[in-house]
């Protein structure tokens, strides 16, 4: 006989992917082309966080792409390789290496794109973490940006929620607000000089 708690967490799973399943239509799917029901499990800890930019579309996109330079604008990413690309020429798989102060975190990604709207990513390989795959869309905020990203990290080793969640807002939360940074440094350069 199933649990109380099993049954609990069964219906917290089912309301998570129901209200996946009812997300907004322009946040990019992880299974594209695909039922959301054959998308992989989610994680009970599943994080989005928004920001408006003052940059493009297209400054938001080429700094989302531009994999190299990940560690001069990120604090915790360490090194970033482009493994592979598409055949247009944007990177397809990317491999990470993040200073978790306590421990190195190394994992590769693939990435599909909708340019300049955004991409998505999840795991290939990693010995450090079982899961990842989220999503960054862009989409016109006036003369502004708004960019949004979604996370999904399963660390394959059991952290009390009560810890895990707040850390989990606060690293997606920086990460974001470096991205904007970056974004915002790349407007200005690209900015025409008066």
């Amino acid at each position: 006989m199933a649990e109380k708690g099993d049954i609990i967490a069964g219906r917290l799973r089912e309301d998570r992917i129901a209200a996946l399943r009812h997300a907004r239509r322009d946040t990019l799917d992880p299974a594209p082309a695909a039922p959301l029901s054959s998308a992989p499990a989610v994680s009970d800890f599943s994080q989005s966080y928004s920001v408006e930019i003052a940059g493009s579309l297209e400054d938001c996109f080429a700094v989302l792409t531009d994999f190299e330079a990940y560690p001069s604008w990120s604090g915790p990413v360490t090194e970033c390789r482009v493994l592979e690309r598409h055949p247009d020429g944007l990177p397809k798989r990317v491999a990470f290496s993040l200073d978790m102060t306590l421990k190195t975190i190394r994992y590769t990604l693939d990435y599909e794109y909708e340019p300049p709207r955004g991409g998505r990513w999840h795991l290939v390989e990693s010995p450090d973490v079982k899961d990842v795959h989220g999503s960054y869309v862009f989409e016109p905020a006036g003369k502004r940006t708004r960019a949004t990203c979604t996370q999904t990290i399963e660390i394959g080793f059991w952290v009390p929620g009560f810890l895990r969640a707040p850390l989990e807002q606060k690293a997606l939360r920086d990460s974001v607000e470096e991205f904007k940074k970056a974004v915002e440094a790349r407007a200005r350069q690209q900015a025409p000089r008066a």
